[in-house]
């Protein structure tokens, strides 16, 4: 569908190709230009180039083995004039008989040679095209260095950019990719951002949301009256499975991006917490294994985002101690520490009770306890 159609009687615009099916359907293809046609011509030269080398390569090792006196001067002149033959115009008919009207070069570039009605491209055309090709374009015998600017004007003043050899056969050479700019599909509207954030959308299913982006990317393509009746038919499925209903006073395509970008910022949302919530349990599953990394003690965290954080040096965890079983209790009573001379000799008990400051009994089996307390009580209990 044409984003406006033309009205009857009006000339083509530069570089349409101006075909009409046999429905009496006018068709949306673009005729291919000089740029792109010298391109698809550069690598079709080095085709050939490749295959006059395979040839020439072919042909004398088969000379090896044919008798001296049959080789000549004239025997290796009419078969370089074979092989030049083959390659200047064999090559092009028959890539083009056989390869749906593309050579290598214009099927590398996305081009097509057809016929001027739009029909297949038939092999008597092709073998016209190829000899005035070879005769006057390229490599031109007759006349090379006039016949050369005669073809590029000839290409640049023609409305389809149809060459000499275009002319005489009656064929065209088309595009066969659309030129299609990508527009980016809103992901906000700031005058319904408000109402989005308090959509309910568990009811929106992925098909139904996949055609409203797909109309969006291409809306601008469509024409009136197929635009509004299709932007007012998704609006209404869309508003039907959604709460609460939108303001009024907007156009459809203005909804159904607000729709889209509310919800491809929760889908965002909970990406990223999944993420972070499985770099938090199993940071090889998001950061990759510790051995990949330049340097053992460097961790990546993940951020809310999709993309994990900066490198942040690994914090040394604390020690895990073995679980050894404490030593079994020794009957041998331990022997009794004698305080430093500087402190003092405490003074003996009166009612047989230890004095305040003496040092606490050693427990059995153990050694005495020092100022920070029993290293072992935890493992103990």
């Amino acid at each position: 569908m044409r984003a406006q159609p033309r009205p009857p009687g009006r000339p083509a615009p530069w570089g349409d190709a101006g075909l009409v099916s046999g429905e009496a359907v006018e068709l949306d293809v673009r005729a291919a230009r000089i740029g792109s046609r010298v391109l698809a011509l550069l690598l079709d030269v080095l085709a050939q180039v490749f295959l006059m080398v395979v040839l020439s390569m072919s042909v004398g090792l088969a000379l090896l083995n044919v008798p001296g006196g049959l080789v000549d001067g004239a025997l290796a002149g009419g078969l370089a004039t074979v092989g030049l033959i083959l390659v200047l115009v064999g090559y092009p008919v028959l890539c083009e008989r056989f390869n749906h009207g593309r050579t290598l070069g214009k099927m590398a570039v996305g081009l097509r040679v057809v016929s001027a009605d739009g029909a297949p491209v038939a092999a008597r055309q092709s073998l016209i095209r190829a000899l005035v090709g070879v005769a006057v374009e390229w490599p031109g015998l007759v006349l090379p260095l006039l016949s050369w600017v005669a073809g590029v004007t000839v290409m640049v003043t023609d409305r389809r950019g149809r060459r000499l050899g275009d002319l005489v056969a009656g064929t065209l050479v088309v595009h066969t990719r659309t030129a299609t700019a990508w527009r980016p599909v809103p992901t906000a509207v700031p005058a319904l951002t408000g109402w989005a954030s308090t959509v309910d959308l568990s009811r929106l299913d992925d098909s139904l949301a996949l055609a409203a982006r797909q109309y969006l990317a291409r809306v601008h393509q469509l024409a009136e009256p197929a635009r509004g009746r299709l932007g007012r038919g998704l609006w209404a499925e869309i508003s039907a499975v959604i709460t609460p209903p939108a303001p009024t006073g907007m156009p459809e395509s203005v909804y159904l991006a607000a729709v889209l970008g509310e919800r491809h910022r929760r889908a965002r949302y909970r990406l990223g917490r999944g993420r972070t919530a499985a770099a938090t349990l199993w940071p090889e599953l998001v950061l990759g294994p510790p051995e990949a990394d330049s340097s053992p003690n460097l961790i990546r965290p993940a951020a809310p985002g999709l993309l994990p954080g900066p490198a942040v040096p690994r914090q040394p965890g604390p020690a895990i101690r073995p679980a050894v079983a404490p030593p079994p209790p020794d009957d041998t009573p331990a022997p009794a520490v004698t305080p430093p001379a500087s402190l003092g000799t405490p003074p003996a008990p009166v009612d047989g009770s230890p004095t305040q400051g003496a040092a606490p009994p050693t427990p059995v089996g153990g050694a005495p306890p020092t100022a920070f307390g029993d290293p072992m009580a935890g493992w103990r209990s």
